[in-house]
């Protein structure tokens, strides 16, 4: 492994409630099919927050 890429996964996993960069799909899913849903009819122009908790540290 090339040495950014050990400090960019270094600073990426020690930061934030979950300890890593990315969600697994099967994280994300379930957002996707509920804004896609018509329970998601009324909402507009908001943001969905799907981050582990990473802007709430």
């Amino acid at each position: 492994m090339r040495r950014s890429s050990r400090r960019t996964r270094s600073r990426c996993t020690s930061r934030g409630p979950r300890r890593r960069c990315f969600a697994l799909p099967e994280e994300i899913a379930p957002s996707v099919v509920f804004l896609a849903s018509d329970a998601a009819s009324f909402i507009t122009g908001s943001v969905l927050v799907a981050d582990g908790g990473y802007t709430a540290v």
